[in-house]
């Protein structure tokens, strides 16, 4: 049995008609620094397996890195042949990846793996000045006969940024989603203030939270003794059932994030 599965919620009753997704900002699957960095895509693989989930939003997520592909032997326990998102991948899942950012020794980007089958992704640039890349990845999903659109984001670290960035969203949306199917977007949003409601309620977006869990079922950031909500799901055409934030020290440990996990139902 994974031993992460015991930190998580049992499953819930007509698997078949709730949906579960989850979002991971996983920090390139590498904690630390100088001689106390340490590797934990293997880890990792063993947390997103206890998701369980329908949909897993990525951030951060490496296809390649020189630099710590050097410093980390390509043995079985060691850093990945393949590239992280597919990596990650429980058996059976679809993949898909895109490069959001290119650095000196390699590059990262945003990821979905999905249960269900998936369509071409599709990639839009987001970045709103030259110190920070940032992009969407849009993929397509078939379930229960419906296409649901999922997006994943990782928004910037200024306020300002955000909110243009919530703008060329909408602008990306109008142009490859059509309006009356259901869509997810979901990722790292950076809104340390809570600001970034309003402007996704502005262009149809619903934050997907339920108003009788406690606070704790969604603070994500940071991982050791979270207090901010970084990590969200927005939605159109589903409605929240529940939202999970899996604690304790091994979750802790693999990324500065917790995992935010959400039940989803159509409207």
């Amino acid at each position: 049995m994974n031993p992460l599965q015991s930190t998580l919620l049992p499953p819930f009753d007509g698997a078949g008609e709730v949906l579960r997704v989850a979002t991971y900002n996983i920090h390139k699957g590498v904690r630390g620094v100088g001689p106390r960095k340490r590797l934990e895509i293997h880890n990792l693989g063993l947390g997103i397996e206890a998701l369980d989930a329908d949909l897993v939003f990525l951030q951060e997520v490496r296809l390649f890195h020189a630099r710590e592909a050097r410093q980390f032997e390509r043995t079985w326990f060691g850093w990945p042949q393949q590239g992280q998102a597919e990596f990650l991948a429980p058996e059976g899942y679809d993949v898909a990846y895109r490069t959001n950012a290119v650095t000196r020794h390699g590059e990262h980007g945003n990821a979905l793996l999905s249960r269900w089958p998936i369509g071409e992704p599709g990639h839009y640039d987001v970045s709103d000045h030259p110190f920070e890349q940032r992009g969407l990845l849009h993929v397509p999903v078939q379930w229960q006969g419906l296409t649901i659109h999922a997006v994943v984001a990782h928004f910037g670290l200024i306020h300002a940024s955000r909110v243009r960035q919530v703008q060329r969203l909408a602008q990306y949306l109008d142009a490859n989603v059509p309006r009356d199917e259901p869509l997810l977007v979901a990722g790292d949003f950076n809104d340390w203030g809570e600001k970034l409601d309003g402007p996704m309620a502005e262009i149809g977006l619903t934050r997907a939270r339920a108003e009788h869990l406690p606070a704790s079922h969604r603070l994500t950031f940071p991982s050791r003794v979270p207090v901010f909500a970084l990590d969200r799901v927005y939605m159109r055409g589903l409605v929240c059932r529940s939202t999970f934030v899996p604690r304790g020290g091994a979750w802790a440990r693999m990324s500065d994030h917790l995992p935010l996990v959400a039940e989803l139902e159509l409207a």
